[in-house]
This record gives structure tokens, sequence and C-alpha cells, in this order.
């Protein structure tokens, strides 16, 4: 048997893995005629794109072979799953993971009954498949995965399938562009093969309705050399996807040595459904949208469907690619390379395999000098910058900073004394900290960002992603999508843990007075909390050396989406950094310098979460201080936004008799929040003292203006934070009227001077806590 009859052999016999999976309950080998009772009652999966899938495996598996090539696979169309567990199932990995599918008939009984099945596995290349690092039941971030796979891998190259229904979507067309920041030396290499099947659900895709000299002056103009590989007759298009093949990985090679500046790429026309029934019920399915899901829909009710079925189930002749036994014949293994040189074994596909902890410096040595607390000010991003700058040197291939255009802007400018932005494109002597081997990637598509990091996490590094807290809502799926993964992970014991996704969000909703209100939005927060209590936390720092209590601990977790909100501005100083970082520890704790209640109850509890209500919460303690001193009130920061709920709904949780001892069960709580005010209700809807509580926070009144009128327009400022006390403790209402009517006025000559002068009054903008 020659080389294409054996990598024919794995095609065919991965195809009848792919069809058996969408249909077959038993009978897998066919040893009798198909029956009713042999087909699943609930048809579900995907075939049209498969047949294109295993097509590739077959030929990537001869380069891997070949060239002793280190390879992991992306499939980026739709539901592929069929393809990649048959992948599995064939290389040998999946009976490995999973050895009660064996590579057997009863494994393989095992294997079609468990696909898209009640207690089973999902249509989709989902993280139980062996081998993927990529969902594709969401379109569009293939290829940012697979460049983010590819960074700091020189040795790898990532073989990334992309559907012609995904190349429709945006971040798709923009991730073409991730080429312009590989470097030759350290980072590895993706192939794209872009696969025209012509179809998506229900309609053609452009890119496959394009005349193909307009297709391929696409590629070239993206930075590619594309390589057309067309046809439908199996017997052509083997030694031609072999040859090209052949071709690709010598440019692969030519580009590696420095003799080629641009990467080839190739774009793979098949029909959709290929090797499937052609027309069925007297319409044409193979080449058309009828093949996108179940060919045949109807199987047990109809004697002509199950005769077709059985009738394509033969045409990949079984008999010649499984023994008796049920096991593949040597001519189907031929082709499959060994150890974890397979595709499905790799350890780059679990990249926990490979994670190396971090060096991080003593975050300690960053901290800013607090002699007295809230008597001065500090930058927190900026501060953060000297750590991630020292994190970057003595991390150079195991960690990258990601962001949209926004590193300077969110003032991590340190980082720049350590690293370029990495750039392989055109520069000018007007550029600035670009270059090929630069950690810090910076590009203006925040799907990018998320995708490269995605690939860089799931195979085995480090990362953060900094970005303006409005825009980080353009990747709400994508990081729906990572945190299902990751929860998904986290019950499949061979899934070793991979470094926590972590989100640093500044520029945020109180001190975008200057973009005004189309850069106002906290509500990534309230997306984040709708997951489970196993994948996500929430940190809201609210000084500069919490900031870097919180981000040390973010670095060194795992199987996290960490989400961190912190300032560029100036904010007071509050916590040393040995009180800091016990404040961290605690998740929320009391603020007793600001504080009157000792050894007594207090009369009322100011809480708050986020660096702007804090300070106004604490001018606010000042004030009932100054003005109400027999008053005892109790200043609550919260910093780990989970503590709030209760321990029996997330590790993080409070008991509630703790609980109720910090905020009491009978005395008025105002929460002053940097969020919509809804998610402290949502979080502690079922706490003794709810009833209690009333939140201020982000109510969608926002313009260009100062901060301190942004504050507000909001309610969230100190003047009214104290009119609330006054309206919500019993006994201040009568007796507290004069000072509840000064605040009043406070605001509207505050409003006043802004709109006079174009900003706060000094005695508001530089006020510290009082000596």
């Amino acid at each position: 048997m020659d080389e294409f009859q054996r990598i024919d052999a794995y095609w065919r016999a991965a195809n009848y893995l792919s069809v058996g999976q969408i249909y077959l309950l038993d009978n897998p080998l066919l040893e009798e005629p198909l029956r009713p009772e042999h087909i699943k009652p609930r048809l579900l999966g995907h075939w049209g794109t498969t047949p294109g899938l295993t097509f590739c495996f077959a030929h990537l598996n001869r380069i891997i072979t070949e060239r002793d090539q280190d390879m992991i696979y992306i499939a980026g169309p739709g539901h592929g799953g069929p393809a990649a567990v048959a992948h599995a199932w064939l290389e040998g990995t999946y009976s490995r993971r999973y050895p009660q599918v064996s590579q057997d008939a009863a494994g393989m009984r095992r294997l079609f009954r468990q696909f898209s099945f009640p207690g089973g596995i999902p249509s989709h290349v989902a993280p139980e498949v062996p081998g993927s690092i990529h969902e594709g039941g969401e379109l569009g971030y293939s290829l940012a995965h697979a460049f983010g796979a590819a960074f700091d891998n020189p040795h790898l190259v990532v073989a990334c399938v992309v559907g012609d229904g995904e190349a429709e979507t945006g971040p798709l067309a923009a991730s073409w562009h991730s080429n312009k920041f590989l470097d030759v030396a350290r980072d590895g290499v993706v192939l794209p093969i872009l696969h025209l099947n012509g179809y998506k659900i229900a309609n053609p895709t452009v890119l496959a309705r394009i005349p193909e000299a307009e297709l391929v002056a696409l590629m070239q103009g993206y930075g590619y050399r594309p390589h057309v590989v067309a046809g439908d007759d199996p017997a052509l298009m083997h030694p031609l996807m072999a040859r090209t093949l052949d071709t690709v990985f010598e440019e692969i090679a030519a580009y590696k040595a420095g003799d080629a500046d641009r990467l080839p790429m190739i774009v793979l026309r098949t029909p959709k459904g290929w090797t499937g029934p052609a027309r069925v019920d007297g319409v044409p399915v193979e080449g058309t949208w009828r093949a996108h899901q179940v060919p045949l829909s109807t199987v047990r009710e109809n004697p002509e469907h199950l005769a077709m079925l059985e009738g394509w189930l033969r045409s990949y002749r079984p008999e010649e690619l499984f023994d008796a036994a049920g096991r593949p014949v040597a001519a189907v293994l031929d082709t499959v390379p060994a150890g974890t040189r397979r595709m499905s074994a790799s350890p780059h596909a679990n990249g926990g395999q490979l994670l190396r902890p971090l060096v991080l410096p003593d975050f300690r040595d960053y901290a800013v000098k607090v002699e007295a607390p809230a008597a001065r000010s500090s930058e927190p991003t900026r501060v953060l910058g000297g750590f991630l700058r020292d994190v970057i040197t003595a991390n150079p291939d195991t960690f990258r900073l990601l962001g949209p255009d926004e590193t300077a802007s969110n003032r991590l400018s340190a980082v720049f004394e350590a690293t370029d932005r990495a750039w392989s494109a055109q520069t000018l002597p007007t550029d600035e900290h670009l270059g090929p081997g630069g950690r810090v990637m910076e590009v203006l598509s925040e799907h990018l960002c998320q995708g490269w990091l995605e690939g860089y996490l799931l195979t085995g590094r480090h990362g953060l992603f900094n970005c303006y807290e409005a825009f980080i809502h353009i990747v709400d799926a994508m990081f729906n999508q990572h945190a299902k993964w990751l929860e998904a992970s986290q019950k499949i014991g061979w899934r070793a843990p991979v470094a926590s996704l972590n989100y640093l969000l500044s520029s945020h909703v109180w001190r975008q007075d200057h973009n005004g209100f189309s850069h106002q939005d906290p509500g990534f927060l309230d997306v984040v909390m709708n997951k489970k209590a196993s994948v996500v936390r929430v940190y809201l720092p609210p000084d500069a050396n919490t900031l870097l209590s919180t981000a040390d601990h973010c670095l060194r977790s795992r199987d996290y989406v960490n989400v961190i909100v912190a300032g560029k501005q100036p904010v007071l100083d509050l916590f040393p950094m040995d009180e800091a970082v016990a404040h961290c520890a605690r998740g929320l704790g009391l603020v007793e310098w600001a504080c009157t209640d000792a050894g007594a109850e207090p009369d009322v509890v100011l809480a708050c979460a986020g660096d702007v209500p804090t300070l106004e919460t604490l001018a606010a303690a000042a004030l009932l201080r100054e003005h109400l001193p027999e008053l005892r009130v109790r200043v609550v920061n919260v910093v780990d936004l989970m503590r709030l709920q209760p321990s029996s709904e997330h590790p993080h949780g409070m008991p509630d008799a703790e609980f109720d001892t910090v905020f009491t069960t009978d005395k008025p709580i105002i929460f002053n929040f940097h969020g919509y005010p809804w998610l402290i209700h949502r979080l502690t809807y079922r706490r003794h003292g709810h009833a209690n509580l009333h939140v201020r926070g982000y109510k969608e009144e926002g313009t260009t203006t100062t901060p301190f009128d942004m504050a507000m327009l909001n309610d969230i400022d100190r003047f009214h934070l104290v009119m609330d006390v006054i309206d919500r403790v019993p006994h201040l209402a009568g007796r507290a009227a004069h000072l509840r009517q000064r605040m009043a006025d406070a605001r509207l000559h505050a409003r006043a001077h802004t709109r006079e002068f174009g900003e706060d009054p000094v005695e508001i903008r530089d006020r510290t806590w009082p000596r």
C-alpha cells in the first residue's frame, strides 16, 4: 500500500467514525444490516465541515511523522466535533484518556453512543476532546487562538482550519493581521487553512463566492503566500494536498531560517458534506447547505433513509479499516505519529502540563510609603507598572502584557523600560518602543487581545489583559466561552490547571469624565458574576498598595478568570503595605481609623467597594465625624466582591455569622459601589440585614464633566451619602435637618463651581483625611 492509500485509509476511517458518532447507537462495525433500533432517537451533530477537517488531519499526520514536527491543530469550523473525536480515537489518545472507550468494537460502540447524547460529550470540539484548546461552537476566534499558542513557542506549528462561515466574522477578519506580531526567532508558526466548503447553515459564504484571483489577492494583501487546493476527487486531492503541504513546509523552513518574509497559507476548497449522500429525497445535499448538520434526518422512521445511511457508511469500506475485533488496521495506524508528536497528545494542547510558575518579584518592594492614612495620593496603575516591568524581566518567555493600544494610557508605561511592543511590520524613526521581541502586545482589537491571551494561557503561559473598563464589554462572549472552558476543564482529571486569565480594568467609569457617557459603563462585573463560583473572582482594590497585593495574588492563581478594577488617576494612599496585605487577605474589613463605633454598636454602616466610591465614603465619614460627632459610624471596605456572598454560594463568601458581625442585622447600611447598584443586592439578598441595605452606584447618568460632578450625577458623592445617613438613621431625621440642607447646598455649590470654572472646587479635589 503506497503513501496516498494509507492517507486515504486514515481519512476514510475518520469519516466512518464521524458518521457513526452522529447516527449509531449500536452495530458499530455493521456486522448486520442496520435496523431502526441501531439509530439514535435524536440525531445531533454537524457533518458538513467534518470531512474537510478529517482530510486535513490525515495529511498533517504525514508531515508530522516525516519531519518530526511539533504541531497542534485549531479546528475553527463550527461544530466539527466528530472529526476531532475520531482523530483522537484513531491516534489512541482518546482511549488513553478514557479507558472505557477502548480502541476496539466495544470502545467504538461507546464512542458512538456518547456523542451528543445525555451524559455524553458535546457536538463541538470541547475540553473533553484530547488535543483541543479551541471550542468551535462560537465562531471567529480560531486564528487569534492559534497565534496566541504560537507566541514564545519557537518550534511549534499551529495548523488552524478556518471555516469560511467564521471567516465572515469581525474578529476573524482582524486576526489575519496577527502575522505582523510574530517574531521569527522566538515564536512559532501558524499555518492557516481556509476551508471553503461554500455554505453556512442556510446561505453561501462570502469568500467561497468571490473570484479566486480576488481571494488570492486578499490573502496576499494580508501578508501571506496562498496555495490553493481545490477539488472533489480523492484520487486527485490526496496527491495535490501532499505536494502543497511539502511546499508549504519548505516555505516555513525558509521563513524560520530568515530566507522568506511571509508565511504560507492554504485555501482548501472541497464540497460541503464531501463523501456524504449526493441527493436525498430528490434534492442535492453534498456540496450544498443541506449537508451542514444531519443529511439524513428521519433514519428511524424512513426505510429509504436507513438504507441510504447504511450505503453511506459502507462506502468507506470499514472492513478494510478495522479488524474483526474493531481495532484500526496497520494501514490506518501507520499514518499516526508517535508519542507526544500526535496532535491529540501534544502537551501544548494540555498547557497545564508545560506551565511553569512565574518568577515574581516581591510586590512589597514596590509599596507606596504610607506614614498616615489618606494623607497623600498615588496613581495605582503607575505603581503597578513598576512591578509588571520586573515581572516581564524575570519571565522573558512566559509572560505577556496585552491591551488595545492602552498600556501607556493606563499608566503602565514603566514596562517599556524593560521591553518593547511586539511588532514585525514597518517601523519609522518616529516610532517608540516597537520591536519584534517585545513582550507588550497592543492592537486596537479587544477580540484579538483576548484571543491571543486565551491561546497563550491554554498552551501553558501567563499574561495580563489591561483595558478601558467600558470597552471590555466587546469580549463579553469570548469571556463567557473561556469561563465555560475552564469550568468544564476543572471536571476533567487529565486537564492540568492553567494560569488564570487576568483582566486589569482601568480608565474606569468614575474617571471617564473627560471622554463622556460613551466611555462610562461598569457592567462587565455583572457579566462576570453570572459564571460559576469555581471560575470567577472580582477585586476592587481601593489604593496602590492593595492593587499590588491583589495583582500578585492573581498572577499566582490557576484556572480562574480574575477581574481587577483599579483607577489610573491619583487616589489617596489608605493602607501601609502590611495592612494592605491583611486587608486583601480578609477580602473586606473595617477601616478602623475612619470608624467612630469602637466598643459599641454602630448607628450606621458605611460600606464601599471601588476606589472612587471608597474616597467619597471616607469623605462622608469625615463630614459625619465633624458635624455629628456623637454618631457611631462603622466604615467597611470591600476588596473581594465575592466575600459578600454566603459561603454556601462561593468559596470566598463570608459565613452568615461573620457577615452579621461586620454589617449588623438591624442597622442601616449605606453601600457605595463602583458598579450598578443591583449587583450588590443580588449578592446579598439572602443576608439577614438585606432589608436595611441601601446601595448607591452607577445609574446610567454621565457626560463630559468633572470627576466630582460625575459622582454627583449618580449620587455616590460624599454630600449625598451624608444625606442618606440622615434619612435612614431614625433618630437623626428631626435634629439633623439643618445639616441635610447644608449638604444639599454643598452639592449645588460644587455644581455651580464646575459650570463656571470647569473644574471641581479645590477643597473637594484636594481633600485628605482630617488630622
